[in-house]
């Protein structure tokens, strides 16, 4: 596998920073999973915001700042930042939202061979996993925000680029294209949005309010 569109530096220092959306964090988590080069980069921004605080002066702790901190060390995290990916399609990180393997995923029928899967996470955007028939293509669309499609499975292009196992796409509301799922094996892809996708055919603007899209 080699790994030929990368997260963005914004990406990385924002999920070092942890003021990325739990979907977009995700979607980073399970790319360091699986490529060394963005990894290596996440250390060096984690290592540089390190440094900051270190050089930062001390500030008085407000009223139950303790109690904060206790409660969410109580809490799991789902997203597993440093560890490598798993022998299955899905890497760990994102195999810990579905509760291991693709078998596990309930699929929901979007129309033409495709299949879609909302994943569980806090509000500020969306993710989803899909499942797209070889030689099948999603329809046209453009942005209204931020989409990130990371490959697990398969290949699509675009206008733009192929995109395989581990790369990642990064739309924003400039972007109009038709994604196609390579002939050969199904097109399996983590997408996470912003902000609802603009359509340009009537059906699929039809359905969108119904597939959450």
């Amino acid at each position: 596998m080699t790994i030929q569109h990368h997260l963005t530096d914004d990406l990385l220092m924002g999920y070092a920073a942890g003021s990325l959306p739990e979907a977009f964090g995700l979607v980073v988590a399970t790319h360091i999973s699986m490529c060394d080069a963005c990894r290596a980069g996440l250390a060096a921004y984690e290592a540089l915001g390190g440094a900051i605080v270190e050089d930062c002066g001390t500030q008085a702790m407000s009223d139950g700042c303790l109690a904060a901190v206790l409660a969410r060390l109580d809490t799991p995290e789902k997203s597993l930042p440093h560890r490598r990916q798993s022998a299955g399609i899905l890497p760990v990180p994102l195999a810990d939202y579905v509760d291991g393997g693709l078998d596990q995923v309930k699929w929901r029928h979007l129309g033409m061979g495709v299949r879609q899967s909302i994943l569980a996470t806090a509000k500020g955007a969306t993710a989803r996993l899909l499942h797209i028939p070889a030689g099948q293509a999603v329809p046209d669309h453009g942005h209204r925000g931020m989409e990130l499609t990371l490959v697990l499975q398969g290949a699509f292009r675009d206008d733009s680029a192929r995109f395989g196992r581990g790369d990642v796409e990064i739309a924003t509301a400039a972007d109009q294209h038709t994604p196609v799922a390579e002939l050969g094996q199904d097109c399996i892809c983590l997408a996470v949005t912003d902000a609802s996708l603009r359509f340009a055919g009537l059906v699929p603007r039809l359905l969108q309010p119904l597939f959450r899209i």
